[in-house]
């Protein structure tokens, strides 16, 4: 199969979150655990990955449940101390996916709020993508069929002619119930492996 583009996904994948939460919650009299559990409810992330509330206000809404769920700490510089990462780039992805064969178009399909431009652009990565397609721009998420038909659509290719990877079981059972080529990321020995049998690597 001469495949046309690879589907990447970004978090889990091509981009790692250093533990970090801990410490800014012991600072602030949080409890441990809860900046986590706040911002990733899954009713307040829906909201914010398919675009129904911006990056800004996702980040109000995570301060204003904190506050009232923890009076006495210090939420607002809590909040803003942990906003200030945009986390790291998993330097073995990104070799790998700059190994990649001439033509194969390189597409970023993320469920991400607003600022993932903001993020891109401050990680070095916005450059290799062909094409960025964002959950909180289509107003859909992963592993919604509506998500993936963007990201046919962005890659002007059939189904069956796409790899994706992804470190979520969910969203690559999804994309190959589609058709696609679909890779379950533990490890970037795996990955190469996949991408090597698929002809996707350069020689």
């Amino acid at each position: 199969m001469n495949y046309h583009a690879l589907l990447i996904d970004l978090d889990g994948v091509l981009r790692r979150w250093p533990e970090r939460d801990a410490a800014i919650e012991a600072a602030h009299d949080l409890p441990r655990g809860s900046l986590r559990a706040t911002a990733f409810a899954p009713e307040l992330l829906a909201q914010a990955v398919t675009g129904r509330i911006d990056d800004g206000q996702w980040r109000e809404q995570v301060a204003a449940r904190l506050r009232a769920a923890h009076p006495r700490a210090q939420v607002d510089d809590a909040v803003r101390q942990w906003s200030l990462s945009c986390g790291e780039v998993d330097a073995p992805v990104l070799t790998l996916l700059e190994a990649c064969r001439p033509g194969l178009r390189r597409i970023l399909v993320s469920n991400a709020t607003s600022r993932l431009p903001r993020d891109l652009d401050a990680l070095g990565l916005s450059r290799h993508f062909d094409a960025i397609v964002n959950s909180s721009e289509v107003g859909a998420a992963k592993p919604g069929t509506a998500l993936f038909q963007a990201a046919f659509d962005r890659a002007d290719a059939a189904p069956q002619r796409l790899l994706f990877v992804d470190d979520d079981a969910r969203n690559v059972a999804a994309a190959a119930a589609l058709g696609v080529n679909a890779h379950h990321y533990r490890g970037v020995a795996s990955m190469r492996q996949w991408l090597e049998e698929a002809g996707a690597l350069d020689g």
